[in-house]
């Protein structure tokens, strides 16, 4: 078999088992299958790739892997399954720079109007995708503040920015000779990149991260344009449409538009007025131990808290400790608990909970006034009855899971502090609810003992 036979039969191949991966991660049964067929593929990629490139100096490639092959292996076993939400920024990051360092190496003196427009594409999605991630990055990781970042006349600087960007790209297609034009393309689509997120809100945070990645995807999709190489193009585009996707659906979780979340974060909205009248009735967990013992049915409500105080191993003990005592345990997701997609799943699936009683908000809200305790462990904004109750609330309308509904609720919270949304939450003042202040983990600890 020829080699460009061989080539094009593997990309082939390649293709194949990235569809398939894809699909497999669909379901948490065959997730880690899709995940390593996924991987194969972009390692036959990646080979065949090189093999097709005769000029490539293989004892860089060998260093560069050696390296690479070293900072994955420490991230792996190093980075805490409660910091997944930034290496994952990070991760898309990592993507555009690479994209925009390949369109900037495609640039050729004979390259046509389209192959340069393709470079400037990857250029420009990858420049914004590095910085965006970066500051992603540094909102989840607390470097820099989590609430939106405004400054007079953002609106106008931002503009201003677009429009360089494509006068920039422009003369570049123009006159590829004169770098000049690269250049400035570059600063100011790296800049645009910090423009775009510093505005956005914490609480907006697992939207952006889905759309970085979407960008990510398109700025290889326009790499692969632009160094003609088929296999990046599938690659990019299935990252792209995925990321696509899962945007439009955490932007209907939260009942917003995505011009919403990254044009008017939740603290712009001016409705802060609302106080919420109420007496909180604390309880001690010695006492939430014998409501929790008489219970039949309990459905468990994961936030961020739980990754904060890493108690996603606690609630598995507890849970099948209610488990042998004849009770019914169910967890309820929201697609926009914690701080990227899928946040809560992966903490859970770390505990080794089964994804049979890992419910969907749908799916449990209309069970909720069957069950005798709910627990919310650290969620605050994902629970708010406010976005069902109080029109004038900045989240109103916002889906939420109902667990006032519930019998009786405990709240696991360190202190009456509001969630990212910036708003108070009148679940804590219902007459079912009992706040349990306090350590997550260390109030489940003491619930395991007792329960032993």
């Amino acid at each position: 078999m020829a080699l460009s036979s061989l080539i094009g039969f593997s990309y082939v191949v390649s293709a194949a088992l990235f569809i398939i991966g894809l699909k497999m991660l669909g379901s948490p049964a065959t997730a880690r299958r899709g995940n390593t067929l996924s991987a194969i593929g972009m390692l036959i990629a990646v080979v065949v790739t090189l093999l097709d490139q005769g000029i490539v100096d293989f004892r860089y490639i060998a260093i560069a892997v050696a390296i690479g092959a070293v900072i994955g292996a420490v991230a792996a076993r190093r980075v805490a399954m409660t910091s997944m939400p930034e290496m994952v920024a990070l991760f898309n990051g990592f993507g555009g720079i690479a994209s925009l360092l390949v369109g900037w190496a495609a640039i050729a003196p004979d390259a046509g109007g389209i192959v340069l427009t393709t470079i400037f594409l990857s250029i420009l999605i990858g420049g914004v995708t590095f910085t965006g991630s970066l500051v992603a990055y540094g909102k989840l990781s607390e470097i820099m503040p989590g609430k939106p970042l405004m400054f007079k006349g953002q609106a106008v600087v931002n503009s201003a920015v677009i429009i360089a960007i494509f006068v920039a790209g422009y003369l570049f297609v123009q006159q590829p000779e004169n770098l000049s034009y690269l250049y400035a393309a570059i600063a100011l689509a790296v800049v645009f990149g910090v423009l775009v997120v510093i505005p956005i809100g914490g609480a907006d945070m697992p939207v952006v991260i889905s759309l970085l990645n979407s960008y990510s995807g398109l700025a290889a999709c326009a790499a692969g344009f632009a160094i003609n190489n088929n296999l990046l193009i599938v690659a990019g585009s299935l990252v792209g449409a995925s990321g696509i996707i899962l945007t439009n659906i955490m932007c209907k979780a939260m009942n917003r538009s995505l011009s919403n979340v990254l044009f008017s974060g939740f603290s712009k909205v001016k409705s802060m007025d609302m106080k919420i009248e109420g007496e909180v009735k604390p309880i001690t967990a010695d006492d939430a131990f014998y409501v929790l013992e008489a219970a039949s049915t309990v459905a468990i409500i994961p936030g961020y808290g739980m990754a904060v105080a890493q108690a996603q191993h606690a609630v598995k003990e507890l849970q099948e400790l209610l488990e042998e005592n004849g009770a019914e345990v169910i967890y309820g997701i929201h697609p926009v608990a914690g701080r990227m997609p899928g946040h809560m799943n992966v903490l859970l699936a770390e505990a080794d909970v089964s994804y049979d009683l890992l419910l969907e908000m749908d799916d449990i809200n209309p069970r909720m006034e069957t069950v005798d305790v709910a627990i919310v462990i650290g969620a605050n904004d994902v629970v708010n009855p406010a976005a069902r109750e109080m029109e004038g609330s900045p989240i109103y309308g916002m889906p939420v899971i109902n667990v006032d509904k519930a019998r009786t609720v405990f709240v696991l919270k360190r202190s009456m502090a509001s969630g990212f949304a910036g708003i108070d939450n009148p679940l804590f003042f219902k007459e079912n609810t009992r706040m349990v202040f306090g350590d997550a983990k260390e109030t489940l600890s003491h619930l395991i003992r007792e329960f032993g």
